[in-house]
């Protein structure tokens, strides 16, 4: 659990940019979406 964490934490991006910081949630938005998808094809 706690590597996970780790995980989630380095995916974290520390900005005061807002348009950064929005492009940056919309990308692992979209990845972990893929990825639901992906596993959800799979079943």
């Amino acid at each position: 659990m706690t590597e996970l964490v780790r995980v989630l934490r380095g995916l974290r991006r520390l900005t005061d940019d807002p348009r950064d910081a929005f492009t940056h949630r919309l990308r692992i938005g979209l990845a972990v979406a893929a990825l639901i998808l992906i596993l959800s094809l799979l079943r």
